[in-house]
């Protein structure tokens, strides 16, 4: 007599959700999260096709080689005038890069920046106890809502915000102030990282509003005002925001960065010739996928109802900057992802199982060991010297650069907008008209430059037009193919990418 079978047992969906819950596959899952930016860089090594990194990379070799910062032009023909390096230390950090690796440092430090950002938008997604996967997808889509990057100060402002929301929003869950008090040294940093440091004290400054307001509206009984979550110190609040102030006056420059940050905000007359400074326009995909996680994120508080004055006046502000200037588009982007994973870990109904301290930190240690190595991977398969230089080339006139340098033109120089930056570092014995440090030449250099290159005006009306004995331009732009044409000039050299002309005597 046979035995009749027995089937197994089904499984049960705890059993099933083993095996991404598992720790190889959180690890696995993590670190392609966080060096996936990056290997997209190594491929296209966009850190060496933007134009303002090398004005960054020639100011920060002149730092640590005078030991001091920069307080006039320098490397334009225009050295008498104030300039403030509001972002000196970016400057120095890649500097540091250039002189260890050379041109290799420079993809390599934009690869570290996104691994930072990834991360510190990972614990921002994180920060009110969402499940892991749901943050982790979070913060994929937030880093393809950004790309292309370029290596600039601002993406250290990205990963710093994304740390300050991360406290402030602990704060707000949990009303203990004692995190704000990290706010201070971040702050130090931040100023002399980048301008931009100004909306992190946006953002404080808000916080403390909301506070304030909500503190007000429990005494006097008001509805309307989210009043039920836990009270903040409002004592202790305010030493925390006043330190974290405080510490912004703390650079080489002191009170003086608060003046450009002024300067800035209100001098907007040559705004219209910097495409940066434009409202979105919707032209790349990227740029819906900004709009989607904003309209997510205003959702997310729709569905909850919420009455988080902090929740509803940043997201607020941060939406009409960041569709006003694309140049601040990662505002956003970084605002929606502290909100909806807020929503998200608060609108939980179970109980959150909080993981075993050991495992969290064997998972920690394997997930930055594994960053590690495929960093260390992709550095040592990214290419030579030689094939980064050809890499330079494609976007930048190193060929004509080449020829001025080697038959000794005469100065000054008047140059292409976009070539500026590059100039002052592979040219640095012939001084920039312009780059692309704006508030250095400010409207008075600005705003006649393109109305020239866009002929608004005549060509012996602009001073340093006509004082310029050598000019290199682009080969297809309108200037340079009018310039070959007329009998005052001659082309001394081109190619497909760059025309170098001269004055004929």
């Amino acid at each position: 007599m046979s035995t009749p079978s027995i089937a197994p047992p089904a499984s049960t969906p705890a059993q099933l959700s083993r095996w991404y819950d598992a720790a190889p596959c959180r690890i696995l899952a993590m670190s392609l999260a966080f060096t996936a930016a990056a290997a997209y860089e190594a491929l296209h090594l966009f850190a060496l096709s933007d134009g303002n990194i090398w004005w960054h990379l020639r100011t920060g070799l002149w730092i640590l080689q005078n030991y001091t910062v920069p307080r006039t032009g320098l490397f334009s023909q225009f050295p008498s005038l104030p300039w403030i390096d509001s972002s000196w230390l970016f400057d120095v950090l890649a500097a540091t890069a250039y002189r260890v690796l050379g041109l290799t440092g420079l993809p390599l430090l934009l690869m570290l920046l996104q691994v930072a950002v990834a991360i510190a938008l990972f614990i921002l997604a994180r920060g009110g106890s969402a499940r892991f996967w749901p943050a982790l997808l979070l913060c994929i889509v937030a880093q393809c809502s950004l790309v292309p990057v370029s290596p600039r100060p601002g993406m250290c402002s990205l990963a710093l915000l994304a740390c300050e929301l991360a406290l402030l929003l602990h704060t707000r869950r949990t009303g203990h102030v004692q995190p704000l008090f990290w706010l201070p040294p971040l702050f130090v940093v931040w100023a002399n990282l980048d301008q931009q440091f100004s909306y992190g004290l946006l953002a404080l400054a808000l916080f403390c509003l909301a506070a304030v307001v909500e503190q007000l509206g429990r005494r006097s009984g008001v509805t309307w005002l989210d009043t039920a979550g836990p009270s903040i110190n409002l004592g202790q609040l305010a030493l925390a925001g006043g330190a974290s102030l405080a510490a912004t006056f703390i650079s080489p420059y002191g009170f003086r960065v608060h003046q450009l940050l002024w300067q800035t905000a209100t001098n907007s007359a040559a705004d219209r010739f910097f495409r940066e400074l434009h409202a979105m326009r919707f032209r790349q995909p990227q740029d819906y996928l900004l709009m989607l996680l904003a309209m997510t994120a205003f959702f997310a508080l729709g569905r909850r109802r919420s009455r988080d004055l902090f929740l509803i006046l940043l997201l607020l502000v941060s939406a009409v900057i960041s569709f006003r200037l694309q140049r601040d588009c990662w505002l956003v982007v970084v605002v929606s992802v502290g909100i909806i994973g807020n929503a998200v870990g608060s609108g939980r109904q179970e109980p959150i199982t909080h993981e075993p301290r050991q495992r969290s930190r064997r998972e920690v240690f394997a997930t930055a060991a594994l960053v590690f190595i495929v960093l260390v991977a992709i550095a040592v398969l990214l290419p030579g010297k030689d094939s980064l230089m050809s890499k330079v080339g494609e976007a930048f006139p190193v060929r004509a650069s080449d020829y001025i340098r080697r038959n000794h033109l005469p100065q000054p120089l008047f140059n292409a907008y976009e070539w500026g930056g590059f100039l002052t570092w592979y040219l640095p014995e012939y001084p920039v008209f312009i780059d692309g440090r704006s508030d250095l030449y400010g409207d008075a250099i600005n705003i006649p430059y393109f109305q020239l290159m866009q002929a608004e005006i005549p060509l012996q009306s602009h001073p340093g037009f006509a004082q310029a004995q050598t000019i290199l331009l682009q080969a297809d732009s309108p200037l340079g193919q009018a310039l070959a044409t007329l009998p005052a000039f001659r082309v001394a050299y081109k190619d497909d990418q760059a025309v170098v002309l001269m004055r004929a005597n």
